[in-house]
């Protein structure tokens, strides 16, 4: 019973000196080893480390991709007009030495160093530029700006490194917001007659154009009608001559038929005409003597 106890026992002191001796970083981590608060060993690799007793101390840091969402803040453009820009960064440490000397390995320490020095990024930027270059003609450019010159402060004095930092919305003060609205309203009035006007010239021109095709086309016409027209009257004329030549009588006879129709088609019509007119040649005797 007593060796089981010791054997216990020993488990147990095994245990604890492993747990005192023994540490594991992860692949998300990195580490710093300190010997009675001074640094012995930095940017510990992930993997199973050991350390001393009562004498070391080991601090881990998160080693993945962290977001500062940065504070609100207000910027003046080139034309001084004010700004409220809502932005955030995302960073990584870079430099576990200089991140633990610089910071204390506190991500709340590293959080606030980098958002003031991103609002200064923000302010020089947005101080260079006009309103309408920041809110749509060169975001781009600015943001990758403000990278570059952050990574090449941050680096060696915080040991962190900026992916990206990006503005998640840019508000506009109420003295600004009113001036703002109207110049916009009144681009975009100014473009929409530009459009109109354009619009108009074109619609003018298509209706020229239209009423120059019908004009020749109505010409055209006109003339292949009256062509028509004049072929066929001569067909006739040349039909009734030959008609008449055959028999004059008969075509006497027709053509008075047709005088008393067209005569006798409006009872409301008066005609004063002598008796022995030759209109009533053919009612006064089928001869038309």
């Amino acid at each position: 019973m007593n060796g089981v106890v010791k054997l216990v026992v020993a488990l147990l002191a095994v245990a604890l000196l492993a747990s005192s001796t023994l540490f594991v970083v992860s692949e998300t981590e990195r580490g710093v080893k300190l010997r009675f608060g001074r640094l012995i060993e930095a940017d510990i690799q992930p993997g199973l480390h050991y350390k001393v007793p009562f004498a070391d101390q080991v601090r881990i840091f998160d080693a993945r991709v962290l977001t500062l969402d940065a504070t609100a803040a207000s910027f003046f453009t080139i034309e001084k007009k004010r700004l409220i820009v809502d932005s955030y960064a995302k960073w990584r440490i870079a430099d576990v030495e200089a991140y633990y000397k610089a910071t204390g390995g506190v991500e709340s320490v590293a959080n606030s160093r980098l958002a003031n020095r991103v609002n200064n990024g923000l302010r020089n930027e947005f101080g260079s530029r006009t309103l309408r270059e920041v809110v749509s003609g060169e975001r781009d450019a600015l943001m990758r700006s403000i990278t570059d010159e952050l990574n090449a402060t941050v680096l060696e004095s915080l040991g962190i490194e900026v992916v990206d930092v990006r503005v998640k919305r840019i508000d506009l003060p109420d003295e600004v917001s009113s001036q703002v609205y109207r110049r916009m309203t009144a681009e975009r009035e100014k473009e929409a007659r530009e459009l109109r006007s354009t619009g108009k010239e074109k619609a003018e021109v298509i209706r020229a154009a239209a009423d120059r095709e019908r004009t020749i086309e109505l010409a055209n016409a006109y003339r292949d009608a009256e062509q028509t027209r004049g072929d066929g009257d001569a067909d006739a004329a040349r039909i009734y001559a030959a008609a008449y030549q055959k028999d004059a009588e008969f075509y006497a006879f027709m053509r008075s038929l047709a005088a008393y129709k067209s005569a006798f088609s409006n009872k409301a019509d008066v005609m004063l005409l002598e008796p022995d007119s030759d209109f009533f040649r053919y009612l006064n005797n089928q001869r038309g003597e």
